[in-house]
């Protein structure tokens, strides 16, 4: 990682130009402001998907990161409007996923980076899971206790939506109940603005996914995927 720690993908002009975006999210101003956008924002964000590729390798051999412009890596910034209130054209945000190889980009393991002004976060889990992975991992908690308990030491936060009542066939005085209730199995680690400016970012990065290893390697188990 030493060739890497000169390289700032991110300068201030990223956060400005999201700050901005948010105060202007109307199709006028976007298209008045896009080279903004493909200089400070598209153009490093594929740059560094593009490096991290190889540095990934160092966390897991199976995920992927995809360089392309679109239906890669990287979240499109236009939002899905179909069924959604609020109309503002544009996530105010950008996103990018590295997927399993093997499970692609519906495996439920890999990690997500988010990077908003104020709140930028890299991440792991299963959000949202069809009903099918979901009983698998809660499975896996129910028959492998041990190993579930050593992702929660591994000082892993998990969170996310929670049933009000324990799922069916699952014992409500299981130890770990609260965690079976949960719809969500996510954990993320922040990052400060500094950091995504600074030269040390895809070191963070990449030392963040081996953080987040112990929940991916405990999913990919779950759900009969190689880690």
């Amino acid at each position: 990682m030493d060739k890497d720690q000169g390289i700032r993908y991110y300068s201030p002009e990223f956060f400005k130009f999201l700050r901005a975006l948010a105060k202007n999210n109307n199709r006028k101003w976007f298209q008045k402001n896009k080279s903004r956008y493909e200089k400070f924002v598209q153009t490093p964000s594929l740059r560094f998907i593009k490096d991290v590729s190889k540095e990934l390798k160092a966390v897991n051999p199976y995920l992927v990161a995809d360089p392309k412009p679109f239906g890669g890596s990287l979240f499109r910034i236009y939002r899905d409007l179909r069924f959604s209130k609020d109309k503002s054209p544009y996530k105010t945000n950008v996103a990018m996923e590295f997927w399993h190889r093997k499970g692609g980009k519906k495996s439920y393991t890999g990690l997500y980076l988010h990077l908003a002004p104020g709140h930028s976060f890299a991440g792991a889990g299963i959000w949202h899971p069809d009903a099918l992975p979901l009983t698998k991992v809660r499975r896996a908690i129910v028959s492998r206790p041990e190993a579930w308990r050593q992702v929660k030491q591994a000082g892993l936060r998990i969170e996310g939506e929670s049933l009000k009542r324990p799922p069916t066939d699952f014992d409500p005085n299981h130890p770990y109940i609260a965690d079976l209730k949960l719809k969500d199995l996510t954990a993320g680690v922040q990052f400060t603005n500094a950091q995504v400016t600074g030269p040390r970012f895809m070191t963070d990065f990449v030392q963040t996914g081996n953080r987040l290893n112990p929940l991916n390697e405990f999913l990919a188990d779950a759900l009969g995927m190689p880690w």
